[in-house]
């Protein structure tokens, strides 16, 4: 089945181009904090969508193991593998050439051992071609942080609503509603940037507390339900696009509604295939006249 591949050759240089613009890197997002410059975040698990982000000027593309949910299925991040977050991101890679590419450490990669799980962080820069590596939790990680920046592998922590920490949390609830909730994020987030990380996911979080750890921290906020006074924001792709299913959290704002149209265009070709009206003459290949008639005269005989 053909779609019109690219020519075959070593990955981002044969499938995507950055038009001259400047690759997006580690420094210049904790640069752009320094600047007062807002950064853009959005996830991407395939070839096509790290495309279109490049190409709209996203600053960081990152392999959410939220991939479990919106792309695999699954009813929560923490079925998904090494396996399944390496393979996205090595397509992700394929269609970067501008952005940071940031992949999620998953549930299971990262928490029987900081041994296991620098081998494991190694294996996404080595063989994905990840610029950085993303881990969930604050305090807890610190001994693991420290250990992969002092390896050279860039790490954005994350606090707040930590999805693998589902069941712990009782479900997908905002956090840091209390004064020593708020105090213990605070916390976690001094830690993780004394630890070495280079930026840090705030997720679900009142907008106060955001405020006030963005202002208070030297590297940059990503927030995504955490208020409009983080250094950037991130949302997920399908979330964007309205191709999630289920019931959009609050933060979420959908930019364009892509589920009706495709719903529509899935319509139309299988009426058209069962009418008989696809394919028509403009998708169709003939033989040459020549080889035609020899052709149709064998058939006569």
């Amino acid at each position: 089945m053909s779609t019109h591949p690219t020519p075959q050759g070593s990955g981002r240089q044969a499938g995507s181009a950055n038009n001259g613009a400047k690759k997006v890197t580690v420094p210049d997002i904790i640069s752009k904090k320094t600047r007062g410059e807002k950064i853009s975040c959005l996830t991407a698990y395939d070839y096509p969508t790290a495309r279109l982000l490049d190409a709209a000027g996203v600053d960081i593309s990152l392999v959410g193991d939220s991939l479990g949910m919106v792309v695999l299925g699954y009813e929560n991040t923490l079925p998904v593998t090494m396996e399944e977050m390496l393979h996205h991101t090595r397509a992700v890679r394929r269609g970067v050439a501008r952005a940071l590419l940031v992949a999620d450490m998953p549930f299971g990669s990262f928490q029987l051992g900081v041994n296991d799980a620098v081998a494991n962080a190694v294996r996404f820069v080595k063989e994905a071609g990840a610029e950085a590596v993303k881990i969930e939790g604050g305090e807890k990680r610190l001994e693991l942080i420290a250990r992969l920046a002092e390896n050279d592998i860039p790490v954005m922590a994350h606090i707040g609503l930590t999805p693998q920490s589902v069941h712990a949390l009782g479900g997908f609830k905002v956090q840091g509603k209390t004064l020593a909730a708020a105090d213990a994020l605070l916390r976690d987030a001094r830690a993780v940037e004394a630890a070495g990380a280079f930026s840090l996911v705030l997720e679900s979080i009142p907008a106060e507390v955001a405020e006030r750890i963005t202002r208070e921290l030297k590297i940059p906020t990503i927030g995504i339900g955490a208020g409009p006074a983080c250094d950037g924001q991130v949302l997920v792709w399908h979330d964007l696009i309205g191709l999630s299913f289920g019931v959009d959290p609050k933060f979420v704002r959908r930019y364009a509604d892509l589920r009706p149209l495709l719903e529509q265009a899935i319509g139309r070709f299988v009426a058209d295939v069962t009418g008989g009206a696809f394919p028509g003459e403009a998708e169709t290949t003939h033989l040459p006249a020549e080889v035609r008639e020899q052709w149709q005269s064998r058939a006569r005989r």
